[in-house]
């Protein structure tokens, strides 16, 4: 294959990537009702990471992203 068909294949993926869905995609909210959503995602997010550290911590045991190698 030369590397002018390859370009070429790669434009035309990008463009049908393109074409179908974007990360700015309108979701039909205000930025208001975005923030509000997000936010607490996050919230939730954070909770649930806090809770994971907090078994973690209680369980003593070895294991989980803290656990040192060597």
């Amino acid at each position: 294959m030369t590397r002018g068909s390859q370009r070429e294949r790669d434009r035309e993926r990008a463009a049908a990537r393109a074409g179908g869905k974007g990360k700015n995609a309108d979701d039909g909210l205000t930025p208001e009702q975005r923030r509000e959503r997000d936010g607490k995602a996050l919230q939730e997010k954070a909770a649930k990471k806090a809770a994971q550290a907090a078994a973690a911590s209680s369980g003593g045991g070895a294991g989980g992203k803290g656990a040192a190698k060597k």
